[in-house]
C-alpha cells in the first residue's frame, strides 16, 4: 500500500484489501480456499500464477482502491523451489530454461503492477538474477534472500556482479544484530533497497518493526495482518508512528524508485 500519506493509512489500505481479497477468493473456491498459511497468506486451489495476480487486482479494486498507484504488488517466487534436476524450472504446469523464466518474469512486470521479485531464481543462476535486475531496473525491486541468507561475506563477495539491487535481510538467519546491520550497511553502501524481514515461524516479538524504522530500510516483510505473529510487528509500527509523530516519514513508493 503506497498510496497513503502516513504508515497507519497504509495499513488500513492493506487490512481492507486483505479483508475483501478473502471475500473475493470465498466467491470463487469455496470456504476451505482462505485457509491461511504459516504468514497468514490464503492458500486458493489456483492453477496458474497470473491467476492469484488477478485476484489481487479485483480485491484492490473492490475495496475501493486503484492498483498501481494505491497499492502495488510483489512475488516472493522462491526460485529453488522451482528448479528441477535438469536445470529448468517448474511454473504453471510448463518447463522454462532460466532464459524462458526471465522473459516470463519481465512480462508480468509489463502487465501487472509488479514491483517486488524475490528469489526469482534457484542461487546457482546468480546471473540471472543480474539480467532481471538490469532489465527491470527503475521499475521493479529484485530481491535476494537465498542468495545472500543474511551474510555480509556472500553480498560483499557478490558486489561486482550486482546481481540485485535489494536485499533480505533476517536477523536470525545470520545469528547476531551486529552482524545483520552489517549486512545493512553493506547492502546500502552498494546502493541497494534493504528488506527486514520475519521468518515463517516467527513469535510475537515485534523486535524487526524497530529495527526497520532504526535502519530507515521504508521495507518491512512480516506477513499479513492476521494471527500474533504477524499483527504484533505492525502494531509495534503503529505505536512508532505515534510515539514520533512528524519525525516518522512513511516511505510510500520511494523504496521501489531509482534502484
Amino acid at each position: 500500500p503506497v498510496g497513503a500519506d502516513s504508515f497507519s493509512e497504509a495499513m488500513r489500505i492493506a487490512v481492507e484489501v486483505y479483508q475483501t481479497l478473502k471475500s473475493v477468493l470465498k466467491e470463487r473456491y469455496g470456504a476451505s480456499s482462505i485457509n491461511v498459511g504459516d504468514e497468514g497468506g490464503f492458500a486458493p486451489p489456483m492453477r496458474e500464477t497470473r491467476e492469484a495476480l488477478n485476484a489481487l487486482i479485483d480485491a484492490i479494486k473492490r475495496a475501493g482502491y486503484d492498483a498501481g498507484s494505491d497499492v502495488l504488488l510483489g512475488i516472493d517466487a522462491a526460485g529453488d523451489q522451482l528448479l528441477k534436476g535438469d536445470g529448468s524450472y517448474q511454473v504453471d504446469g510448463s518447463r522454462l530454461t532460466p532464459e524462458e523464466l526471465l522473459d516470463y518474469y519481465v512480462s508480468l512486470a509489463n502487465e501487472y503492477p509488479l514491483v517486488y521479485i524475490e528469489d526469482p531464481f534457484a542461487e546457482e543462476h546468480a546471473e540471472y538474477y543480474a539480467k532481471l535486475t538490469s532489465k527491470l531496473s527503475g521499475k521493479a525491486l529484485v530481491v535476494g534472500d537465498d542468495l545472500y541468507c543474511t551474510n555480509p561475506n556472500v553480498l560483499r563477495s557478490m558486489a561486482p556482479s550486482r546481481p540485485t539491487n535489494a536485499a533480505l535481510l533476517k536477523v536470525n538467519q545470520v545469528g547476531t544484530l551486529t552482524r545483520a546491520i552489517e549486512y545493512a550497511r553493506e547492502a546500502l553502501r552498494q546502493g541497494m533497497a534493504v528488506v527486514v524481514s520475519h521468518r515463517s515461524g516467527d513469535t510475537e516479538d515485534p523486535f524487526i518493526a524497530d529495527l526497520a524504522v532504526a535502519l530507515a530500510s521504508g521495507l518491512i516483510k512480516t506477513g499479513a495482518p492476521a494471527r500474533g505473529e504477524r499483527t504484533s510487528k505492525y502494531n509495534r509500527l503503529l505505536e512508532i508512528e505515534h510515539m514520533a509523530g512528524g519525525a516518522a516519514v512513511y516511505a510510500g513508493p520511494t523504496p521501489f524508485r531509482g534502484r
